[in-house]
């Protein structure tokens, strides 16, 4: 059995659940997900919890089992508590503001950048933080990874665009490397 799979999905009493072959259809205070599921897994309610099972024992429903546990998790914190990405940018005129349902960076390029928000997904930006919010996991990664790959952080001087518990490694410059030898 998966490690993963047998764990139990706590639903919060604000959740409402709609468990049908094939669906999964959870609905929250923030917004309302639904996954079309495969075949072979069966979602099982009880009182406020999830067991996610399996139907068969092949190799690839045991692969499955374990993802489709996180993506219904998933799922349930997303229309209650919701999924937020950070980052933090810097470098010299770098600015962030936002416009509507755009994100509009300057970022030394000759022009401002825009980013649309795609449907349920917010931009916030406070002095150098930008956070990316939304109900679905994936969809909030992947703008955020999106944005990021606009001005990665470059390793000499720390200029660009990175998530806010990311860690750069740091090289040195000419200067140090010629003090060295």
């Amino acid at each position: 059995m998966s490690k993963i799979g047998r764990l139990l999905i706590q639903v919060p009493a604000d959740a409402k659940l709609e468990i049908t072959p094939g669906n999964f259809k959870v609905t929250g205070p923030k917004g309302e997900l639904s996954l079309d599921m495969t075949g072979r897994i069966k979602v099982e309610q009880t009182e406020n919890t999830l067991e996610v099972k399996r139907l068969s024992e092949d190799k690839q429903t045991r692969a499955l089992h374990g993802l489709w546990r996180v993506l219904i998790d998933n799922a349930v914190k997303g229309v209650t508590v919701g999924w937020e990405k950070k980052m933090d940018f810097k470098g010299v005129g770098f600015r962030a503001e936002v416009q509507g349902n755009k994100l509009v960076l300057n970022l030394g390029f000759s022009h401002p950048v825009e980013v649309v928000a795609p449907e349920g997904i917010s931009f916030n930006v406070t002095k150098n933080v930008i956070t990316v919010s939304g109900i679905d996991k994936q969809i909030v990664g992947q703008v955020a990874a999106n944005i990021r790959q606009l001005k990665p952080v470059e390793p000499y001087k720390g200029k660009g665009i990175k998530y806010i518990d990311e860690i750069v490694r740091r090289k040195l410059g000419k200067q140090a490397k010629a003090a060295a030898k």
